[in-house]
Formats: structure tokens, C-alpha cells, sequence
């Protein structure tokens, strides 16, 4: 009995909950309406200043690379060269597919949002109408970074025109700050690296910037930086490999002509010799000839194991293929009149309803 009579009294709180509520929804509603010339207004003013906007806000420049990246082939024809190879110490099964790089598959992607690429691309310096100028002096300007920079001492005047891309000039604590800033910036606002398809072996690189010359000359600079350092790094060991068989090819061969002149030189230097004194000439040029015997059979290996590095070497590199390259006129983007008037008309009525009903509340709450 108890329990029905407290399930009832739960019920009518409900009905009475919700009607309060329907109630106040009502009010509000009947009271925004008598306030619909205010909200007009407002939203007018904001669809105003949203046109307004429209004007100053300056239009954004895409420029997009797109390029095709081929990896090495790592194929089981190469593996029968490591035996070869580790005759003369060198091990060129790494490059057959045993051992995977610090730079496989999807990689690249994030070679392009590393500090290093970036800076070295902002420390660029390019021809910018007739003029040298480095790409963050560029970044600067057209930011107007230094009008604030100008207030402030430690910032007034600042340069990086000391500063290279080898990094032979160490940087000051303030231009590591600086640059720092710089490139998060970019990484945030301006740079997209993406693959279309996940598929396919395409990748976009796209920069957006208020700056047309910017947007074109970074994209440029930076997809040339990212994809010789990621070229050099994939062949480092290749190279490597191709250099130290070179020298000791090189090495064996002067070994072996300098046996074959030393056995000419003692025929020379004993032209009339007594029958009775033959071992002053034959050992020597039996010596040489021998010398000269084996450096030629381990020149014969040596230069098969070079062509093989070479190959190798060939393999290994990975082929990166530009497809599509940014060219004046780029892509433009403006905010659009239509856009600022709708977006400021709507944002105004909002802000406008919100104001006014927290006004009403509040009144209501004193009362």
C-alpha cells in the first residue's frame, strides 16, 4: 500500500516537472519573439562586420606537389652476391632484404613535419623578385612578425642571415626560439603531407600561405630537401659499400702493374747475364710474375664484385618521380561576401538569443 501510494506521488512530481518545463520553453519563446526587432538588428550588425571581413581577410594560395615513390627493389637476385662479397669483408646481404631501413614504406610523410627538413628549408635562401632572401626572412614579412618584434629589444633587429643550412653557424637561444615557432606554425597551418590512397604509392604534398611567392618557392624547396635526404639515406650503406670496393680494386691493381714492371725492369738491369748467375735474374722475375699471377686473379674477383655493388647500389635506390609541380597562377581561396554575411548573421542572432535569455534568467533569479 505504501509503495503504490509513493509511486503515484513520483508520477505527479514528473507531470509536474515537465510541465513546468513545457511552461518555461513557452515564455521563452513568447519572449524572444517580442524581442525579434532586437535580434534582427543584431544579426544585421554581425552579417555587416561579416561582409566587412569577407574584404580585409586576405585570400590563401595552395601550391600542391604531387610525386610517385618507388621503392627499392629488394629483390633474391642480389642475395648470390653476398657471397662474393665477404671475400673481401663487405656485406652487401643488408641490402638483399635482410635487414629494413630507418626509412620504409610511409616514412617520408613524417620526414616532412621533422624540425630539421623544415628549418633547412626556411634557411634557404632563393631568388625572390631579382633578390636573395631567405624563405623565414619571406615568412616574416608577410606576417608582419616584425612590427610587434620592433617593441620588444631583445627581438628588434634580429637576423638569420648568419645561419646556413649545414649548420656551421651555431644558432643563438633566441633563433632557436624563433625558428621553433616558426616551424610548428607550419606544421600546424600551412603543410599537409598525405597519401590519396593508402593503396597507391602517391603522395601529396600541399603548402597553403596568405603569400603567393611563399607558398609556391616552400613547396619547392622543401619536397627537394625531403627527397634528396631521403635518396642519400636509403644509399648511404650502398655507397659505402661501392666506395670500399673501389679503393681495394684500385689498391690490387697498382699491386699487380707494379709486379709486372719490376720483372721488366730486372730483365732490363741484366741484359748479358753469365748462364752460371741465373738466379740473380729468374727469382726476382719468377717472384713478380707470381705477384702479378695472383693480384690478377684477385682483380678478377674484385672487379665482378664491384659491378655487383654497382648494381647493388642501382637497386637500392629508391625512384621518386615528380608528376605534378605548383606554377603560377596557384590555387586561390577567398572567404567569400555570401559566406561572411551568413556566418555573421547566424552568429550575431545566437549570441543575441543567448545575451537575452541570460539576461531574463537573472532577472527572474532577483525576483
Amino acid at each position: 500500500m505504501e509503495k503504490d501510494v509513493q509511486g503515484q506521488f513520483d508520477h505527479k512530481a514528473n507531470e509536474t516537472s515537465l510541465k513546468e518545463v513545457l511552461i518555461k520553453l513557452r515564455d521563452w519563446y513568447h519572449y524572444l519573439v517580442s524581442r525579434r526587432l532586437t535580434i534582427l538588428l543584431v544579426s544585421a550588425v554581425f552579417a555587416l562586420l561579416g561582409l566587412i571581413y569577407s574584404f580585409i581577410k586576405k585570400p590563401q594560395y595552395t601550391a600542391t606537389t604531387t610525386f610517385v615513390l618507388q621503392e627499392s627493389d629488394k629483390g633474391g637476385g642480389l642475395g648470390q652476391m653476398a657471397g662474393l662479397a665477404s671475400m673481401v669483408g663487405l656485406d652487401i646481404g643488408s641490402l638483399t632484404g635482410g635487414g629494413g631501413g630507418i626509412f620504409e614504406g610511409d616514412n617520408i610523410l613524417e620526414l616532412y613535419k621533422s624540425r630539421t627538413m623544415i628549418e633547412k628549408t626556411l634557411l634557404t635562401k632563393v631568388d625572390i623578385d631579382s633578390k636573395k632572401q631567405l624563405l623565414v626572412d619571406r615568412f616574416i614579412d608577410f606576417n608582419e612578425l616584425r612590427d610587434g618584434w620592433d617593441k620588444k629589444p631583445a627581438l628588434k633587429g634580429i637576423s638569420f642571415d648568419n645561419l646556413d643550412t649545414l649548420g656551421m653557424v651555431k644558432h643563438s637561444r633566441l633563433q632557436d626560439s624563433i625558428l621553433g615557432t616558426i616551424v610548428e606554425d607550419i606544421n600546424k597551418y600551412y603543410m599537409q603531407v598525405i597519401k590519396p590512397d593508402q593503396k597507391l604509392s602517391i603522395i601529396k604534398a600541399e603548402v597553403k600561405a596568405t603569400d603567393e611567392i611563399f607558398a609556391k618557392t616552400f613547396n619547392e624547396q622543401i619536397v627537394k630537401h625531403v627527397n634528396d635526404f631521403y635518396i642519400q639515406t636509403k644509399t648511404k650503406k650502398a655507397m659505402q659499400n661501392v666506395t670500399i670496393m673501389q679503393d681495394k680494386t684500385d689498391s690490387v691493381r697498382k699491386v699487380m702493374n707494379g709486379a709486372i714492371y719490376t720483372a721488366a725492369a730486372v730483365n732490363d738491369a741484366t741484359p748479358n747475364l753469365n748462364v752460371t748467375h741465373q738466379v740473380n735474374r729468374i727469382v726476382p722475375v719468377q717472384r713478380s710474375q707470381f705477384t702479378a699471377e695472383s693480384n690478377k686473379a684477385i682483380l678478377t674477383e674484385l672487379v665482378k664484385n664491384l659491378e655487383l655493388s654497382k648494381i647493388s647500389l642501382l637497386k637500392e635506390t629508391p625512384l621518386i618521380q615528380v608528376v605534378d609541380a605548383p606554377i603560377y597562377p596557384l590555387d586561390k581561396k577567398r572567404f567569400g561576401k555570401l559566406k561572411g554575411i551568413v556566418i555573421g548573421g547566424v552568429l550575431g542572432a545566437f549570441l543575441c538569443v543567448i545575451v537575452l535569455l541570460a539576461r531574463r534568467m537573472m532577472k527572474e533569479i532577483l525576483a
